[in-house]
Order: structure tokens, then sequence, then C-alpha cells
């Protein structure tokens, strides 16, 4: 790494400097689970169930051991029927143990029920396929709408997957008895349903583990593509019944995870079991069909929603029915109330709604549980608002965008408490809807439009407005009534006698450039290069306990206590160097790797000679001044609000119905960016997933819950040609809550992308009365208005 040519002003935090951990991963030294061998190394395949919904009888595993080199077969019995069980401490919410191997019954096709382990990956697959089980089907609840089938009380006319049920939530929250009067006397009221896809997070790196028992530590080392190391320890814990320090977890490079990798999976328990009970190493690492059916999926929600607009357009009350397809089980730890509760807590948004109700409900299918996928909920209810500003416009004739202005929180009342109870840090709402409109003129976006309507092809132009809730500390997250209650983060930072720095973190990267952006931070503060700034992550041992990387908290959170560390070492550098130059530490400055005296450029030591005399040279120093050059520090912040506007213009081929990207554009504001061209990346690849879910993405079932995407020529996947360039522009409002100004910003591409895409395909079909409300808008769907 090395400084920027042009416009560094020696300061790191700001500048687009390379990303440290693309060199390695380039030239193919990036280290994976799948990449880990062992000696002696068993490979796991699992027997799944090819019914949605059956009981489980007699599993004969006999024709498979004995196949030559098979080492074992377990299932649920044999290991003792664990399982993960995630809870929230609150009536509404409803428990369901999921079993690491399904025993009495199998809830969804892919559902493993026993597991194979052998001398080679191949060899497990063919010999899994060897097991003959007993099955029983049973009715199935393929949707929503069919696991809430009406009967003789509530819901029993449906398939049953759980004995209490298929609600596994419902959450009535922001109740307001004015809302009836409200829509009585409004000028307009706008009712409608929304509706997206069940979708798959689709890392380019699938699930993956090996466990191992290591006899000396009396250790179990489980390696794992995980976003959370220390949940996955918690998990494998509670299932096997271990105590923590019994197991140890490390995350290798991931590649990718999306909310996929953010929850425990009984996979990787399972294999911990087996590497317990053999005490050898096992490995499994799925396939894409595994990931694309037995995986855990997101986004399959349905809103009923009733909005009241005054004449000036200006939201009166708001009412929501919120219903999301969990799946057959709550996953751990994060349980299947965390869609329903995001959502119906957090629509509002941007826009100052003045009444407000909302019931939320998680309603269990025979489908792969659902994870928090990235965003979650957050690109349905952004999708929500911005569709109701647009209806609302064209019932009141009104300018859509003018609109929103006259709905946005302004600058003027932050910090602003909204009806949702939620306080919301200074940003710029109204500042990125202008900036994005007066770039989509400058550009000349209207015109081009206009000149494809001239050439027979319908093109559209689409905005959105939405904030980004990260960096949940306890203080939010405790609000959830999770009994692991995530939020905060907690950092060593460590010189060494050369002056290098370590920097240890519980948070837990997966491609989102944390090794560049931590060291960005804490050089910094030290007054180094961040070439001297190493940071360890995703292992368990290293970190006390860790939350991971989910709901773009690392670099606010994780960033947060490293940066707090760093001070604190900074501080005892500033001390030695105040003893040896005969100055006060107040006077010492550290920068451009020297410890100089303010105002005298020839007192100065350089900092690798500071850390050579404390660690070789104590006796120079006074007793409280030796041996330390490290500080531990931990963050727990209430949160952040990013935000940002999204502007997307497609072109929509009457003859194939296809659906193209055009422009797009998105101005943001994550405060303080660490590193301008990291966030540029995040922001387009979250634009790319964003995009795919309004225009390709969508995992489909048949009425008996058999998948039919289970491979990439069903379920399609972005490609470079599928997206246009998308342009970035930068706002920056520093955020009071966050120790280095910076806000969350991991998901914002992935929020905003949806809506604008959607206001776009229907600003295209404005002439026709046609209204799309949900994702994805396909092509045949188009064939059948055009």
């Amino acid at each position: 790494m090395s400084a920027p040519a042009a416009g560094f002003d020696g300061r790191w935090v700001g500048a687009a400097v390379p990303r440290k951990e693309d060199r390695r991963m380039l030239l193919g030294r990036g280290r994976f689970t799948g990449d880990l061998i062992r000696p002696g190394m068993l490979h796991a395949a699992f027997v799944r169930s090819p019914h949605a919904h059956a009981l489980v009888g007699t599993i004969d595993g006999t024709a498979a051991r004995q196949v030559p080199g098979v080492a074992g077969l377990f299932t649920a019995a044999g290991l003792g029927h664990p399982y993960l069980l995630a809870m929230l401490e609150r009536d509404e919410f409803v428990p369901t143990p999921m079993p690491i191997l399904a025993g009495g019954r199998a809830r969804f096709v892919g559902e493993p029920v026993a597991m194979v382990v052998a001398d080679d990956a191949y060899l497990a697959e063919d010999a899994a396929e060897l097991v003959e089980v007993g099955w029983d089907p049973l009715p199935v609840a393929a949707s929503m709408e069919a696991a809430t089938a009406a009967g003789a009380g509530e819901h029993k006319g449906a398939p049953r997957l759980h004995d209490h049920g298929n609600c596994l939530v419902d959450l009535l929250m922001f109740d307001d008895d004015r809302l009836p009067q409200i829509f009585a006397a409004a000028k307009t009221c706008v009712n409608a349903t929304f509706r997206s896809a069940r979708v798959a997070a689709l890392p380019l790196e699938g699930r993956a583990c090996l466990a191992d028992w290591d006899d000396r530590d009396d250790q179990l080392v489980v390696h794992v593509s995980t976003q959370v190391p220390h949940q996955v320890r918690s998990g494998i814990a509670q299932a096997l019944d271990l105590p923590e320090r019994a197991i140890r977890v490390i995350a290798p490079d991931v590649g990718g995870g999306f909310g996929l990798k953010c929850v425990v999976g009984r996979e990787e328990v399972a294999v911990a079991a087996a590497a317990l009970r053999l005490r050898r190493p096992v490995r499994w690492a799925e396939d894409r069909q595994e990931n694309l059916t037995a995986a855990f999926h997101g986004h399959e929600q349905r809103y009923q929603v009733k909005a009241a607009f005054d004449e000036q357009g200006r939201i009166l009350g708001l009412d929501a029915e919120i219903d999301c397809d969990t799946g057959a089980y709550s996953v751990f730890p994060f349980t299947c109330a965390v869609e329903p509760l995001m959502a119906a807590t957090e629509l509002p948004g941007v826009y100052k709604v003045p009444a407000y109700r909302a019931r939320g409900r998680a309603i269990a299918t025979n489908k792969a549980p659902a994870a928090p996928y990235r965003g979650v909920s957050r690109p349905q209810i952004v999708l929500v608002m911005e569709r109701l500003m647009e209806k609302a416009a064209a019932a009141l004739r009104l300018d859509p965008l003018q609109v929103r202005r006259i709905n946005l929180i302004g600058r003027e009342e932050f910090p602003y408490t909204g009806v949702n109870k939620i306080t919301y840090d200074e940003g710029s709402y109204r500042e990125s809807l202008d900036l994005a409109e007066k770039q989509v003129s400058e550009q000349g976006w209207p015109a081009e439009r206009d000149r494809f309507r001239e050439q027979g092809r319908r093109a559209g132009i689409g905005y959105a407005c939405f904030s980004e809730r990260t960096a949940y500390g306890t203080p939010t997250m405790s609000q959830r009534r999770m009994r692991m209650t995530p939020g905060y983060d907690t950092a060593l930072v460590r010189m060494d006698p050369t002056g290098e720095v370590i920097v240890t973190t519980g948070t837990c990267g997966h491609g989102q450039g944390h090794e560049t952006t931590f060291a960005q931070i804490v050089a910094d503060r030290l007054g180094i290069h961040p070439d001297q700034v190493k940071l360890r992550q995703g292992d368990t041992d290293l970190a006390s306990y860790g939350w991971g990387t989910w709901g773009s908290r690392s670099v606010v959170v994780g960033g947060g206590a490293a940066g707090r560390a760093a001070d604190i070492v900074a501080s005892q550098l500033r001390q030695v160097a105040g003893s040896l130059l005969e100055a006060s530490p107040a006077d010492i400055e550290l920068a451009g790797g020297m410890a100089r005296v303010r105002g005298d450029d020839a007192a100065a030591i350089p900092i690798p000679e500071l850390a050579r005399v404390v660690h070789f040279q104590a006796h120079r120093l006074a007793e409280d001044l030796r041996y330390a050059l490290e500080a531990r520090a931990t963050f727990d912040p209430p949160g952040t609000f990013s935000n940002a506007c999204h502007a997307a213009m497609v072109v929509i081929d009457p003859g194939t119905c296809a659906i193209r990207l055009h422009r797009y554009l998105v101005v943001e504001d994550c405060g303080v960016v660490i590193n301008p061209a990291v966030v540029d990346g995040q922001v387009r690849g979250g634009v790319t997933q964003g995009v795919a879910a309004a225009l390709l993405e969508r995992l489909c079932f048949d009425a008996d819950g058999q998948p039919s995407s289970a491979t990439l020529m069903d379920y399609l996947a972005p490609t470079a040609t599928e997206i246009c360039a998308v342009d970035v522009v930068h706002l920056q409002t520093p955020s009071r809550y966050s120790e280095t100004g910076a806000k969350g910003m991991g998901e914002g591409g992935t929020i905003g992308a949806p809506a604008a895409v959607l206001n776009a395909i229907n600003d295209a079909l404005s002439d026709m009365g046609v209204r799309f409300d949900h994702i994805p808008v396909l092509p045949h769907e188009l064939a059948a208005v055009l």
C-alpha cells in the first residue's frame, strides 16, 4: 500500500488507498475453508429429505456402512438428538428447536436427516445415496397463504408444521386509535399490497466447515466460512453440551456472506459432532444445489398497507399488515422475528409519519429457513414507502419528488424522534434527493428517456429515498429481547518491538476490506503507515467475545473499539517520547512514523525506536511507562443512520419484453468516508444485488414444496452484462454516535435499488395505467400487459 499520488493530506482516513487484501486474492493466495487439508481428513455428505413435509421412519444405512472408505454414518439418534434453539424473551414469540439432523419429521425439501463420513467427498456422496429412509409424506404448506388457510379456529385448516401452529411471531406495534378518523378525513387514501420473492444469498463461496479435535489443547477446532465465529462457537457449545472454552472457531478467508453466514448452520454442528466422536478431521462444503435448496433463504414478504394523505401530499397516517415467510424454523441466534420486527419498527423510514400502526408476523412454511438476508426487510419497506409516495402523487396529481420533499425529515429537525420511537441522528435526506434530481437533469436523463420512447421503446426513471440504520449496539438490540443480545465489540491494539501493530477484533470480514479500513483508522491515531498495521479477526481464541459482521456494523463498532484502543496506545507512546525527549506528553505529535515535540522538528524519535525502548530497555523508563504498548477497548453505540437517494433508468424492449438497466446514480451519505474506493465498491455491489432482486432472482416452489430453481440455469443471478455503470456521489454528515464520524453503509445499495428500479419500470408504463407492486418484475409479466 502507498499514499495516493494526489490530494493526500497526511491523514489516512478519507484516502482511497488500495485494499491490502486484494493482492493475495488476485494472486490466488487466499485461504478459504475448502483449501484446508488435514492428515487423515474425512469428508461429510448429507442424506436430505426429498419431501417438503414427511415423517421420518426407519433409516437403514447398512449398504452405506459396507462401502470401503466409509468411516461413519450418523442420525439424530446417534448424535443424541442435538438441536439449535433461538430465543426471544417475549410472549409473542414461539420457539422452534431446529434439530441438527431431523429425527421425527422433515419440514422442507433438503432438510438433513443423516450424515455419511468417508475418505473423500465423492465417496461420501455415493454412500449417502445408498441410505434408505422410510418416508411418510404429510400435507404441505408451501406458501404463506397455505400456511394460514382458514379453518375451524386460527389456521387449523392449514397443514401444521409445529404443534402450536404456523405463526411463530405475531407483533402489534405502535397502534394508534386515531387512525380510523384520520383515514376518514383524508383527501386521499392509498391501499396496496406489495410482495417480494424468496431469494438466495448466493455468495461465491458457499457454506463450508472443517472440524478437528486437538488433543494438546483439549479443544475442538472448527474452521468455518462464517460472518459470526463467536456465535458459531456458542451454537456448537449449546447443541453439543460443551463448555465454550472447549471450542475454537476460526474463519479463514470468507468468500461472501450477505446474511447467509450470519446464522449458525446445522451442518456445521453435525460436522463438529462427527469430528468429536471420531477424533478425526471432518470437512464439508456445500454444492450449489444445496446452497439453492437447503441453505438459508431470505426476503419473501407481503405488505398490505393503507396510507392517508392531505391535499398537499403530506402523509397523515400509515397502517401496515406485514407477513414474512420464515420457512420451517427460527434461525440461531437471530430468530425468525428479525424480519417482521425490522419491518414493523422501521417502515416509516425517512418520512415524517404522525400516526402509525403495524402488525408483523413470521409465518412458518415447508421451505428452508430464512436468515437475515442483506438489508433485512429494508429493501421491502423502502419499496413500500417509495411506491406509496408515487401512488399518492398520482392520485393527487402532484410531482412525486415534491411529495417526497414535503414528507422527508429536514436537517433542521435532527435529532428526530419518529412515531416509531426511533431517534435518527443527523442526515442529508432532502439534500441527497435534491442533488440526485440535479444530477439526473444535468446528465440529460429525461431527454434520453424521451428519445427512447420516440424510437418505440419504453423507458422510465425511478427514484428511491431511504435511510439505513446501521451499527446496532446493545441499547438498540436489547429492545428485540433476544436472549443473546449482540451489539458491542472489543478490540486489542498491540505494538511490537519493531513498531509494527497488531489489531485484534471480534468483527469478521468476508470481502468488505476490513484489513484496509481498520488499518487506516489505527494508523492515523498512531502516526504510522497502514502497512504497519495487521488486522487479526475471525478467531474466537483471540477475542473474548465478538458479534461478527452484519448490519453494517464493523467499521463503526469494531473500528470504533480499535480507534479507542489505538488512542490509549498513542497516549502511551506520547508519554514514553515525552520522557525520552524531556517534554510534556501533551506537546508530542505522532505523525509520519515519528514522535516529535510540537514546534521543534529537531526533537524527534522514530516510533519504532520508542517501541524498541519499551520492550528491550524498559529500565530506561519510569515504572509506570514500562512494558505497556497495548490496550483493549470496547465500543457499544446506540446506532447510526446512513442515507441515500437512488435514481435508475430502465429501457424495455417491447418485442422481447426484456428490461435493461440503462443508467444508475447513487447519492449517499455514510458520514465520514474511511476509504472512498471501499465505499464505492460496497455501494456498487449492493446495487447489483438489489437490481437482481428487482429484475431476476426468485426461488420458486410448486404446491408440494418442491423447489424448481435448484440450479443457476433456473435461478438467474446477474452478470456484468445486466448491470450498467453505477455513478456514486458522496455527501458527508458525520455521526455524533460514532468514534470516527463514520456510519455503516454495507447494505445501502441493496436497500435502495429495488424501489428505484420498480419505480422506473412503472414510469416506463405510465401511459398504460399499468402498475407493478412486486419484485421481481419478469418479462412474461410485461408480455401480459404490453
